[in-house]
């Protein structure tokens, strides 16, 4: 199997991350055989990089704004059999392709995400609950511990087969991260449109492929966690017109179990956090049903 690697970015500021994410896929123990780096079109952004990225990587220009349009664009311009995505912001573990695509060896494996464990900037604050880190952008409490079938992996770390996007079509860009504005669940809604078409593949989430995702100090304010559980919140909203969200619903008893949890350890700012979010999510969910 052929594997291309893609990362999306669209700005400046993340030069150094993306650089960082880079060096990472250079240094795996199965390197990929190609590594694409979709920017947003602007040809400054794109001058930009141009003039500081080795010949090993890729450019391309997206043929639109948001994270989904840059998605689809990598998917359009690689040359793999595989296609793995990878957060800007986010860095590989040596084994982590090597993990991944073992689970390719299943041909009923179409999709695999592995584990993303969030790296602070700042220490993490009290009120995150590990039930919460979806948040950040990573795995969170409740989810598999071992290797297990999924609804759909989290976007920082997850591969397809190309038959995916031939058979189920791309990313839906009206529920994809644009910019700063926070919405989500384009890999959620295109591993559920997958199903349908074709119920007896496997979305496996594997925790050994793992990846480190960067929380910068203004991801870990509140203020942003209301923001992105908001736009959660709306962003399903908008999917469950056309799917059942069970997964959604068994989340709920885990985060009940998790404010039990925090209330006998005592632990009350976390059930504060748990509750705050719960709630405004509820309210992107409302916001979501009748926009």
């Amino acid at each position: 199997m052929q594997v291309s690697v893609v990362i999306s970015t669209y700005t400046e500021e993340r030069f150094q991350d993306v650089r960082r994410c880079i060096e990472s896929l250079k240094n795996q123990t199965r390197k990929p055989d190609e590594i694409v780096l979709v920017l947003d079109p602007i040809d400054d952004l794109v001058s930009f990089y141009e003039t500081r990225m080795s010949d090993e990587v890729r450019i391309v220009e997206s043929s639109g704004f948001g994270l989904s349009n840059a998605r689809n664009k990598g998917v359009e311009v690689s040359k793999s059999d595989i296609i793995a995505f990878i957060d800007d912001d986010a860095w590989a573990d040596k084994y982590w392709l090597e993990n991944l695509l073992r689970n390719f060896e299943d041909k009923k494996v179409w999709v695999a995400g592995g584990r993303i464990v969030p790296v602070f900037d700042g220490k993490r604050p009290r009120w995150l609950a590990e039930e919460l880190d979806w948040i950040v952008g990573c795995t969170y409490k409740g989810m598999p511990e071992t290797k297990a079938e999924v609804r759909n992996p989290i976007g920082a770390n997850m591969a397809f087969r190309r038959e995916v996007f031939d058979v189920a079509g791309k990313f839906r860009s009206e529920v994809g991260r644009y910019g700063k504005k926070l919405l989500g669940s384009e890999e959620t809604e295109l591993c559920m449109r997958l199903k349908k078409i074709k119920p007896e593949v496997k979305v496996i989430y594997d925790p050994s492929a793992v990846v480190y995702h960067r929380v910068p100090e203004s991801r870990a304010k509140l203020s942003y966690a209301l923001r992105r559980a908001y736009y959660e919140g709306y962003s399903k909203a908008i999917l469950s017109k056309e799917y059942e969200l069970q997964t959604e619903r068994s989340y709920t008893k885990t985060l009940l179990k998790g404010m039990l949890k925090n209330i006998l350890k005592g632990r009350f700012s976390e059930c504060f956090g748990i509750l705050l979010v719960f709630v405004v999510v509820g309210l992107g969910w409302m916001f979501g049903k009748f926009r």
